[in-house]
């Protein structure tokens, strides 16, 4: 029996993804809530979703929000009192499933992404890769970006958990060659594998997706015994940011083959600063908007005026033209662009 009024004596079940990654992340959400309150006990419940068994492209698919459909389901149905997500795989052009609500998100995690090469490769940073480069990553906001760096790089799809995807880049498993692929920061350390990390790329070269680096944990709405628990790891200002970034999304329309990009930092005297980022799909135009806002309470509200900067510079012209098929590969047809997220 927990100390913490209200919630049942019984195991606090915790849904997410089956993948290790996903059981990474839901353990460090067990042992945050463990911390808060002592004697509560949890218990994971994984599941493998259609995401992840799913063998192409996901945008003709349904788009990355197969990753997060069967767990809010459970959540739905009583089976499950909490669920584990990263945000940036819950669709941010539609609202959350029918009773269900983001109850908690915990300290963000570090936003960057990262370049890695083959075991044994010299290959330190983007700029000694040589002209014709095959990168491997599953991401168009990635894609685009690089190329607007390196036009000549050629894009190739890779799919997996990281473990398989290293696998595949190292030559152990079949089905790949590249001479380098990105992967983000925050999920290379939360499996220890951060000695692969050849460079960071810097925030202006590279922006994240929306929501990188934060974990979403929902719960249902008229539950508040679990509602209360989780606001005990709830972390304002992450809370904040990914408010902001996911009211910028929201208004883009933006689904999960759209190259956009943003990240919301909180300055020491609580302003927020929101960049975001449009990009055409092979990296040759760029729409960038950059403004503030004075307090967390306006998250959203930056976001709208972010939105609203993109659209009127044309962003609404590069999102629907993406609809019209997968992201250029720098010369060589593309097999898809959103992979599975660990």
């Amino acid at each position: 029996m927990t100390d913490f009024p209200g919630f049942p004596d019984r195991p606090l079940l915790i849904g997410t993804r089956s993948s290790p990654m996903a059981l990474v992340q839901a353990g460090h959400v067990a042992d945050l809530l463990e911390r808060v309150v002592p004697g509560l006990t949890t218990r994971t419940v994984p599941t493998t979703t259609s995401g992840d068994t799913w063998p192409g492209s996901l945008t003709q698919a349904g788009g990355k929000g197969l990753f997060v459909k069967a767990i809010d389901q459970q959540l739905q149905r009583g089976e499950i009192d909490v669920a584990v997500h990263c945000l940036k795989d819950v669709p941010g052009d539609q609202p959350l499933p029918k009773g269900l609500v983001i109850a908690a998100t915990p300290p963000r995690a570090d936003v960057h992404d990262v370049l890695l090469v083959p075991a044994g490769s010299p290959v330190n940073s983007l700029a000694d890769l040589p002209a014709g480069a095959t990168v491997a990553t599953s991401a168009v906001r990635r894609r685009a970006q690089l190329l607007a760096l390196r036009p000549d790089l050629r894009m190739v799809d890779v799919r997996g958990a990281v473990a398989t995807r290293l696998e595949k880049l190292d030559g152990q498993r079949g089905g790949l060659e590249a001479d380098a692929m990105v992967l983000a920061q925050a999920g290379l350390e939360r499996l220890g594998l951060t000695d692969r990390i050849r460079c960071r790329f810097p925030l202006g070269e590279v922006l994240p997706a929306v929501g990188a680096g934060v974990l979403a944990v929902q719960c249902r709405r008229d539950d508040e015994a679990v509602a209360t628990l989780l606001h005990r790891i709830d972390d304002p200002r992450t809370h904040a940011e990914a408010t902001a970034e996911r009211s910028m999304l929201r208004g883009l329309h933006g689904h999960c083959n759209s190259p956009v990009a943003a990240h919301c930092v909180t300055g020491a005297d609580g302003q927020l600063g929101l960049r975001g980022t449009v990009f055409t799909l092979d990296g040759t135009r760029t729409i960038r908007a950059h403004l503030h806002a004075p307090s967390a309470a306006h998250a959203a509200e930056l976001g709208t005026r972010v939105c609203a900067e993109l659209l009127g510079r044309g962003a609404r012209a590069i999102i629907d033209a993406t609809s019209a098929g997968p992201a250029p590969t720098g010369g060589h047809p593309a097999r898809g662009d959103s992979g599975p997220r660990q």
